[in-house]
């Protein structure tokens, strides 16, 4: 980066740096701060794109899908659904594409950023494992947030349970980075193992089911994919195994939850009769949001219009067919963004897929499409897009910023990679 002006490089670099380096510990705190620094981020870009000129840095494919994407829902939210409250998602979504275009630029200036952003997610992973745990055994954290209902813990997040989200989502990004950094020393790569080993753990008694099964399809991709790493991965997961059962034999709540309610609500135990997409809930919406996109399938019924619709009786099924969005992305995209919105998210889903089967050919030609930190942030991605499974609302602040930041580092190793060879 040529900035030679001591307040361009504060501005230019030195705020953008600090907050994404902050940003795995603003996400804990919530929406508010986490996305106040994504914002302040992508509006430093501007400044940054119009002053140097760099405009260079939208030359590339994921600029070009991430542009026909929100001029789509933009254009929805004008001209086809108008509402104020789609109109303020959309047009503001473009943030997300500045904010990985300038952690891709930063990256590429200043290496010690990712080392920097490791440390923040050593950080973070070290206080919730510590606060967690101290919750799940004496029924209160660190603050004083008791247990949540269920029991589940909830650590930091109090009321919100997305724990185990945070956690499985971010998880393959810490694993890649700790290997990219530390390759070449195996006994820090030792030391930190032993937290991918509590983590899992802890993602298994905060309950959330979605995100126990997220680390679980990210452990399997990521051995099947890497290159150095396999058996380091692996003897990880088998140890984490053997910590959830010992929480089973000291307590089966967490077991009640993830496992006995899962297959309960499915209709797959002993006792049910009808069976289920994930539980009586979950289908109803569903099929509430399909009923939906049948009625306006190329263009949906408008984003963030899913609360508003699902009441009405030409939409609703079941007895529970409303909600604040309808628990998948696809089928949330289906419905409010009709199969237009629909198609870019899952023909990325499929071109990553197809890249992987790529990647595999190459492996056993002892050769790599994807090096290993690449693999560890495809996994990322690939659980995000991953279409089989209840998940969050496709525009929500909090969840777009954790779905984005692997995207930034990806887009940097492109260059980094090419550099190197």
């Amino acid at each position: 980066m040529i900035i030679r002006k001591e307040k361009e490089i504060l501005l230019f670099e030195k705020i953008p740096s600090a907050l994404i380096v902050l940003l795995p510990v603003l996400l804990i705190t919530g929406p508010f701060l986490s996305d106040l620094a994504v914002s302040t981020i992508s509006l430093i870009f501007i400044f940054f794109i119009i002053k140097f000129k760099k405009y260079e840095l939208f030359n590339n494919l994921f600029s070009k899908i991430f542009l026909i994407f929100w001029v789509y829902i933009l254009f929805n939210s004008i001209v086809i659904n108008f509402s104020l409250t789609s109109l303020k998602i959309s047009f503001f979504y473009f943030r997300f594409l500045f904010f990985v275009l300038f952690f891709s630029y930063l990256l590429s200036c200043d290496q010690n950023l990712l080392k920097k952003l490791f440390f923040s997610f050593i950080f973070s992973f070290i206080l919730l494992i510590f606060d967690g745990y101290f919750q799940y055994f004496f029924g209160y954290n660190l603050i004083g947030y008791e247990l949540a209902e269920g029991p589940r813990v909830s650590s930091f997040f109090g009321d919100e349970l997305i724990l185990g989200s945070y956690l499985s989502r971010l998880f393959p990004i810490f694993f890649g980075l700790t290997i990219f950094l530390y390759k070449k020393e195996k006994k820090k790569i030792f030391f930190i193992s032993l937290l991918f080993i509590l983590i899992e753990g802890l993602i298994f008694i905060s309950g959330e089911r979605t995100a126990f099964f997220y680390v679980n399809l990210s452990a399997f991709f990521i051995i099947i994919f890497i290159s150095e790493f396999k058996l380091l991965r692996a003897i990880t997961l088998f140890f984490s195994f053997l910590l959830i059962l010992g929480i089973i034999n000291f307590n089966d709540t967490a077991k009640k939850r993830v496992v006995d309610l899962t297959l309960d609500q499915m209709g797959i135990s002993d006792n049910s009769k009808k069976k289920y997409i994930f539980s009586e809930e979950h289908q109803d919406q569903y099929f509430t949001a399909l009923n939906m996109f049948k009625d306006k399938p190329l263009f949906g019924a408008g984003i963030k219009k899913f609360r508003v619709e699902c009441s009405k009786d030409k939409y609703k099924s079941g007895y529970y067919p409303c909600s604040s969005h309808p628990h998948n992305i696809y089928i949330q995209l289906l419905s409010e963004t009709g199969i237009m919105g629909f198609i870019i998210p899952f023909s990325l889903f499929i071109f990553i897929c197809i890249k992987l089967l790529k990647h595999l050919v190459y492996q056993i030609k002892k050769k790599a499409l994807y090096s290993d930190l690449q693999i560890c942030l495809l996994s990322s991605i690939f659980i995000t897009l991953w279409p089989i499974a209840p998940n969050g609302n496709m525009f929500n602040n909090w969840l777009s910023i954790i779905y984005y930041i692997p995207v930034g580092i990806f887009l940097w190793t492109n260059t980094h990679e090419k550099k190197k060879n």
